[in-house]
């Protein structure tokens, strides 16, 4: 991801998610370090994912793919293409919160063998008020 992209990563955001981050935040993640990658279809940019590594942990922060590019295996391999640099840069726990009522990103971490491992009270923004998160957890081996 280039500061170029920030755009319409915003735009992929807020077809993707009710409560989007801003493109002040994409801004900051890359200011911050965090590994930011997007995905390209065609040329055409179609998701992203963003993940921090440090102190032997990685955390899979965002990763979205555009409503009407889902369910063709972009997300799978989004995610582990994030597995694959939380390994190479050192980490042995990946981490990730996403809401319950998301079922099928659910589903993709479950795939991934992500485990859940807690749960985060009224972390999400929701439109009766707050969502819990699902805290999930792979074990990355050397």
């Amino acid at each position: 991801m280039l500061e170029d992209d920030v755009r319409v990563v915003a735009e992929t955001e807020r077809a993707g998610y009710t409560y989007p981050w801003s493109e002040g935040i994409f801004r900051d993640c890359l200011r911050a370090g965090y590994i930011c990658r997007v995905a390209e279809v065609d040329g055409i940019l179609v998701g992203y994912g963003i993940l921090s590594v440090g102190a032997g942990e990685a955390h899979i922060l965002n990763l979205c793919i555009r409503p009407e590019c889902r369910c063709r295996g972009m997300g799978g391999k989004m995610l582990t293409h994030l597995i694959d640099l939380a390994r190479a840069g050192g980490a042995t726990d990946l981490f990730l919160e996403v809401r319950p009522s998301n079922v099928g990103a659910v589903r993709l971490y479950q795939s991934a063998a992500f485990q859940q491992v807690g749960i985060r009270r009224g972390y999400y923004q929701a439109e009766n008020g707050r969502e819990d998160a699902v805290v999930m957890r792979l074990a990355l081996n050397p």
